[in-house]
């Protein structure tokens, strides 16, 4: 069994930058995608960004997409997600996950997470 510990987040002002860190402990989590899912009050969450166990595939939304940089280090079990030119609608608790289907899947409907982190609050403020 894996956890995922996350840290991170916070309050910055528009245009400011924030870094999400998802620690593995456990089980080893080198064999799975892992990335970082985000849901605002009042709407579904939505994946935001993953990196494939190699690091050789991501997925990015498109909103974030420019702004946003995820990478991982298998030998840490560590992934990171380095979040620039936050905007107000980026504040959301996000939260991240480790499943088993690669980076380019993660929107499907119906997608398998295996583990989950705790969540962090992100609040950009105009």
């Amino acid at each position: 069994q894996a956890q995922l510990e996350e840290s991170g987040g916070g309050l910055v002002q528009a245009g400011g930058s924030l870094r999400l860190s998802c620690a593995a402990s456990g089980r080893a989590f080198s064999s799975y995608t892992v990335g970082w899912f985000r849901q605002a009050p009042g709407k579904e969450r939505e994946p935001v960004a993953s990196i494939f166990w190699r690091g050789n595939r991501t997925y990015y939304t498109d909103s974030v997409k420019g702004r946003f940089t995820i990478s991982r280090d298998n030998d840490k079990s560590t992934v990171v997600l380095q979040m620039t030119s936050l905007k107000a609608e980026d504040t959301a608790d996000y939260y991240c996950a480790a499943g088993e289907s690669p980076p380019e899947q993660w929107t499907r409907r119906g997608l398998s997470i295996r583990y989950w982190g705790q969540g962090n609050q992100v609040t950009v403020s105009d």
